[in-house]
């Protein structure tokens, strides 16, 4: 019997989470069924290192390779394009919102199941009055678990709409390398201390904790301090103090090697807290507080239930306070063994097992979909409440002014044809998506009928 295909979405995050988490699904789906992740987030081309499956790139709104009204459409389009070629049977979006483009596929194939895999910890954001709306079009809301649960009280906190299923971790004991194993692949000494630093550069504020976090290690005798990039800013000033022996490593999946470190220094998003503490190791999390994650929230639970340390993210002297308390080994050895009490991170084993029962349930009635999807376009339009009045008010007015006077880096990106590029070579495909030149990016083994499809849905999007 044919194995049913499903259909992994992911939005393109700050981080790497919603990639992450799909690609743990994706690896336990494929003992009954075909899954397919489609991705806006660069990092995609890592995907077959960690789930070994098929995959596609699509550009994300953000790129400006088509306007806004025209993604949206190009978005549906693709994605039912990519259901007639591979028979999918269900389209898993992980995402904070879903765009308009990834509920649309209702409309045009009821037929196909809808899932979003909804995180929780949202911030108050205006995203949060489309809430109800947006969940009636999906049959069915998974929760990803998170070890903080009980400090969420965020907007989805309190909704009775979704699964909860455990927390969902690319992690896992069973086939991390230890650390003598893990060492030697990444050319780490063995019998010095490692700290793994994982925060973002780039803006002054990141760029500020990167120095005052780095500062903070040189007080650790010995100690050999792994990035994942080069600390350094746009204009090539070092952000490292003297005297750090700095190892710069460009492995991935690092959850396969979080054995090698002693102790971790990142941001409180939802992959990096359960991997660092799923794997037990000895974590300071300085919060990102961008975008809707409350990342302080969770780290706050982390440090109140000692299972890591957190700092305040806009004071410096409490970041390399927080730094040289990591460095005790006291410190280090409590984290590690309260860590150990923290349940199993096998969300994804879940996750598989519900789409497996999902697959005989009928989907939504269509009659429903298109009554919800028409009452969703107009509280879209007319507001949500006073507070989402006034917020399209300032939607309307921030577009009319920008339509008067526009940004200057909001011109499209138009194209004389359309470009393909069909496979997995990572390396070829990572620098296309560097190159900022629109492509379509096609899974391996496509049809010719579904390159000709996704050859017309692009000339409509974003040719001259």
């Amino acid at each position: 019997m044919e194995k049913p295909t499903i259909i992994l979405a992911t939005s393109n995050g700050i981080g790497m989470g919603h990639l992450t988490r799909a690609s743990a699904i994706a690896a336990e789906l494929k003992s009954y069924a075909n899954p397919v992740i489609i991705s806006m987030a660069s990092g995609v081309v890592e995907v077959p290192k960690i789930a070994g499956v098929k995959f596609e790139y699509v550009p994300g709104r953000d790129r400006k390779w088509m306007g806004r009204f025209e993604w949206d459409r190009y978005l549906r389009d693709r994605i039912v394009s990519l259901i007639d070629e591979t028979n999918a049977k269900i389209v898993s979006f992980d995402g904070v919102v879903p765009y308009p483009g990834i509920i649309g596929i209702k409309s045009v194939r009821p037929d196909v199941k809808l899932v979003w895999v909804r995180r929780g910890f949202w911030q108050k954001t205006p995203q949060r009055y489309l809430l109800n709306l947006q969940s009636k079009m999906m049959d069915l809301i998974i929760t990803p678990g998170d070890f903080g649960q009980s400090y969420d009280k965020g907007p989805t906190s309190t909704r009775n709409d979704s699964v909860l299923v455990n927390p969902i971790s690319i992690y896992q004991k069973k086939t991390t390398l230890d650390r003598s194993s893990a060492r030697e692949l990444l050319g780490l000494d063995k019998d010095r201390p490692a700290v793994l630093v994982q925060l973002g550069i780039g803006e002054t504020d990141l760029n500020a904790k990167m120095t005052a976090a780095l500062s903070g290690l040189t007080a650790w005798p010995n100690l050999q301090v792994v990035l994942t990039k080069e600390p350094v800013t746009a204009t090539g000033e070092n952000l490292a103090p003297a005297g750090l022996d700095i190892k710069i490593v460009r492995h991935f999946p690092l959850a396969n090697v979080l054995h090698a470190f002693d102790a971790a220094i990142c941001a409180a998003g939802y992959n990096s807290v359960h991997e660092e503490l799923a794997a037990k190791i000895p974590t300071l999390f300085i919060p990102n507080i961008r975008g809707t994650d409350n990342q302080a929230a969770r780290a706050d639970w982390a440090a109140d239930n000692q299972m890591a340390l957190t700092v305040d993210q806009a004071n410096l002297q409490d970041i390399k306070n927080g730094v040289f308390k990591l460095a005790q080994a006291s410190t280090r050895e409590n984290l590690s063994s309260n860590c150990a009490k923290l349940p199993h991170v096998t969300g994804a084993e879940d996750v598989a097992n519900i789409f497996k029962d999902l697959l005989t349930k009928p989907a939504k009635d269509e009659s429903e979909i298109s009554r919800t999807l028409f009452r969703l376009k107009l509280q879209d339009i007319f507001g949500r409440g006073w507070r989402g009045t006034v917020y399209s008010l300032l939607q309307a007015i921030t577009i009319a002014y920008r339509w008067v006077k526009p940004h200057k880096d909001v011109k499209v990106v138009n194209t004389e044809e359309v470009k393909v590029f069909i496979g997995e070579d990572s390396e070829s495909l990572r620098k296309l998506i560097k190159s900022g030149n629109p492509f379509e990016h096609l899974l391996t083994g496509a049809s010719q009928n579904y390159q000709n499809r996704r050859i017309e849905i692009a000339s409509k999007a974003y040719l001259k």
